[in-house]
């Protein structure tokens, strides 16, 4: 008498490694889609921004330098630092 709770596993075979790399495929194309989507997003939100405030765009640029500085600071990247003017 056979025991019914063992059910023995079906051969792999080179379809379920292509399924594999498929999901892999497909992963990877989402992650794409989702880091475009947030990149046209804020592209969207700074061209409102900026044109609601043009000064803002001076404010941005300047924090965006100093956050540069301070990371190649505490990162020791002292070549990446940009020319201080």
């Amino acid at each position: 008498m056979a025991d019914s709770s063992s059910i023995p596993e079906p051969p792999q075979d080179s379809s379920d490694d292509d399924v594999l790399e498929l999901n892999k495929d497909l992963e990877r194309i989402i992650e794409a889609i989702e880091n475009i989507s947030v990149q046209l997003t804020w592209g969207g939100y700074d061209m409102v921004a900026l044109r609601t405030s043009p000064e803002l765009g001076t404010s941005m640029r300047n924090m965006n330098e100093a956050f540069h500085r301070c990371r190649a600071i505490i990162c020791g990247d002292h070549e990446k630092e940009p020319a201080r003017g």
